[in-house]
């Protein structure tokens, strides 16, 4: 877990998927978002993810394409087909649309069928939110989790994340990004490919019996976050993501560690949402910084040093990150190698960050 150079390991992802047969713009976008996600701590969604991508392009389910086609365009809404191009370009392109939309009619939502893998849900509302607007972003995953009672997966662990821009240029924005299980599969998979026990609260086995187990986990069923509010919550983001947008959804969305030449063919949703249009845009920065600051003003528990607002952890952990390296497991690191040079990419030794 020596830590590496952020920028060490942004050249080394960019190159990989410019080998892979991306766009130099495209590839350098797709490594921005994988390796934003190791900086935030979020390392089940950051480079341990490029050899799963690369095999998808190679293996056709995933395309090379660089932008999604649109199906409607009409006022404040969108629908777009992905083609199963990466997720980040496409969830960048609808974001963006969202907010064009959003600044004409105050609200701007647009949903994405036929996609594929978007990341971490992050990048899309914290790019809303340097546009001023409220961000929310969400996708629907194959069914990972049971309904309460249940002893099969009917809904994914559907992830969703709101951003709400503050009132300084260089302050983070609030952000709440999150998996709607008690854990993302990434996470077990990490723990799987590091050979580490997850708590028992994160997953069962095959026959439903609460594991520590990663790979039984993984044969197994995620369980939801909260119980029967988190199962409630998936099961909508499937209706505003793959119902909604014609796409696919519950048994119709694919595993992206399945069959890598089955296109994953999840769905995305994206609103964006201009404060200026509900009065002064000010007075609504204003608010959220007293919100904000009424949080951060409260009494702790014992032991306890200070209370977060949602997402400062990872912003915190970014800029350590972009100082003081990103800690990449031995695992993801050789794996990434192996991607490299199985390219044609020689990525010579990580820039390590002395401590």
């Amino acid at each position: 877990m020596t830590p590496i150079h952020a920028s060490w390991l942004l050249d080394a992802v960019e190159r990989v998927f410019v080998a892979a047969g991306l766009p130099p713009a495209s590839a350098a976008a797709v490594a921005e978002g994988l390796v934003d996600a190791d900086l935030r701590g979020i390392p089940s969604h950051g480079a341990m993810l490029v050899p799963m991508y690369v095999e998808r392009l190679r293996a056709g389910s995933v395309s090379r394409a660089v932008a999604a086609e649109p199906v409607v365009d009409a006022g404040p809404i969108a629908v777009l087909d992905g083609g199963n191009a990466l997720g980040i370009l496409t969830g960048d392109q609808a974001m963006a649309l969202a907010v064009e939309k959003a600044r004409s009619f105050g609200v701007g939502v647009v949903v994405v069928r036929h996609a594929f893998h978007f990341g971490g849900a992050f990048r899309f509302v914290q790019a809303a939110a340097a546009a001023g607007c409220v961000g929310i972003a969400a996708a629907n995953t194959r069914p990972l989790m049971p309904a309460p009672g249940g002893a099969r997966a009917v809904v994914g662990n559907n992830p969703l994340a709101i951003g709400v821009p503050t009132a300084g240029e260089s302050d983070d924005p609030i952000v709440l990004d999150m998996a709607l299980s008690e854990a993302a599969l990434g996470k077990v998979r990490l723990a799987a490919a590091e050979g580490r026990a997850i708590p028992p609260t994160w997953a069962t086995d095959a026959d439903g019996a609460p594991t520590t187990d990663p790979e039984a986990a993984i044969r197994g069923l995620l369980l939801p976050a909260a119980g029967p509010k988190g199962y409630g919550l998936a099961f909508m983001v499937d209706v505003l993501t793959g119902v909604l947008s014609g796409g696919a959804f519950g048994a119709g969305v694919n595993g992206l560690y399945a069959d890598t030449a089955t296109p994953n063919d999840c769905a995305h949703l994206f609103i964006a949402i201009d404060p200026a249009a509900f009065g002064d845009r000010d007075a609504f920065l204003a608010r959220v910084g007293e919100l904000a600051a009424q949080v951060a003003a409260s009494p702790t528990a014992p032991g306890v040093e200070r209370v977060l607002l949602p997402g400062q952890l990872e912003a915190e952990r970014h800029a350590a990150g972009a100082e003081g390296g990103v800690a990449l497991d031995d695992s993801s690191l050789r794996r990434l190698r192996e991607t490299a040079e199985a390219l044609g990419v020689q990525l010579g030794q990580p820039e390590t960050v002395q401590t």
